[in-house]
């Protein structure tokens, strides 16, 4: 197979954790020719969608920088490939979505990727648990001071967050008597220019912050809890947290298997649900990790059942 990964620089890869890094050691086990690209090289040329790709091959060094041997740059459609993977981590910024209107114009020309750049658009990671409302705690979207303040004190401690972040930055937990509610306000949503996202606190953050991975519409059987350090709200670990795989619980599982269907549907090939406790608080779509975590700690080959789903649908 002939597989196209479009991702920040490989020699950016921290690569005891990639997930991007787990799926193209798989691919490369089962001999695929595999190549990469930086988003800012697409480009549409004479109405074709192309990118400038880097052919190369994983080394039996596993050091930061030398874990791949590349060839030479090459200029490629997107058509010709058997399977594109869009693993370019948020912001979600206006170039992206430029991104994803190139991707959705390749995918019209003949390629396959996946995620698809229209379900990229549609699923904002935070927005898009408004679409499933029987899982969410209370949330409300909004931009204007006074409406935020209404929504803090109805519930009395909350968590503010902006719409595009990744990693937990920009996240605050606000108590109702906090004395920097209105600073913290008008930073996130920059003096009222700016829609953000607050939810009601929960409590269960204390037992993690789950990623339970959906591959195909179906979950993978553990999840990853991150778990907040000592005096911190966020359980990301790039945060700080601490990922401690799990089995699923029946709550999980239940969630998982209600919402796999319906976001298979949508074409999303991989998902990573954000679960506090029993309520839905993220649907990541732009590029799902903790493959490294949860295989590692559970023994489940996360990788393999991901490349295996990439086979069906490109098949």
């Amino acid at each position: 197979m002939k597989l196209l990964v479009i991702a920040d620089p490989l020699v950016k890869f921290k690569i005891h954790k990639d997930s991007t890094y787990t799926m193209l050691v798989e691919a490369s086990r089962r001999g695929y020719a595999i190549h990469t690209c930086e988003a800012d090289t697409l480009r549409v040329k004479d109405g074709v969608v192309e990118a400038q790709v880097l052919p190369f091959a994983l080394t039996a060094t596993q050091a930061y920088g030398s874990w791949f041997a590349a060839s030479e740059v090459q200029t490629v459609a997107l058509r010709d490939f058997d399977a594109v993977i869009m693993r370019k981590d948020p912001p979600f910024d206006q170039q992206y979505l430029y991104n994803t209107h190139l991707l959705t114009l390749a995918e019209a020309q003949g390629a396959k990727v996946f995620n698809p750049g229209g379900t990229l658009r549609e699923y904002n990671e935070k927005l898009s648990i408004l679409k499933h409302p029987e899982f969410i705690t209370p949330t409300l979207v909004a931009q204007q001071e006074s409406d935020l303040r209404a929504f803090l004190n109805e519930h009395g401690d909350i968590i503010l967050k902006p719409l595009d972040g990744m990693g937990g930055t920009g996240i605050f937990r606000v108590r109702d008597d906090d004395p920097n509610v209105g600073s913290i306000i008008e930073t996130l949503t920059a003096n009222g220019r700016q829609t953000i996202m607050a939810q009601r606190y929960l409590p269960a953050i204390k037992e993690g912050d789950k990623r339970i991975l959906l591959i195909d519409g179906k979950p993978v059987d553990w999840c990853l809890a991150r778990i907040p350090k000592a005096g911190e709200t966020r359980g990301n670990l790039a945060a700080g947290g601490t990922g401690v795989a799990r089995p699923l619980t029946d709550s999980d599982r239940a969630i998982a298997e209600a919402l796999g269907p319906r976001l298979a549907a949508e074409g999303l090939l991989l998902v990573g649900l954000d679960v506090i406790g029993d309520k839905v608080t993220e649907i990541n779509v732009t590029s799902p990790t903790c493959f490294r975590e949860i295989s590692d700690q559970s023994g489940i080959d996360v990788p393999a059942l991901f490349i295996d789903a990439l086979e069906r649908h490109a098949a």
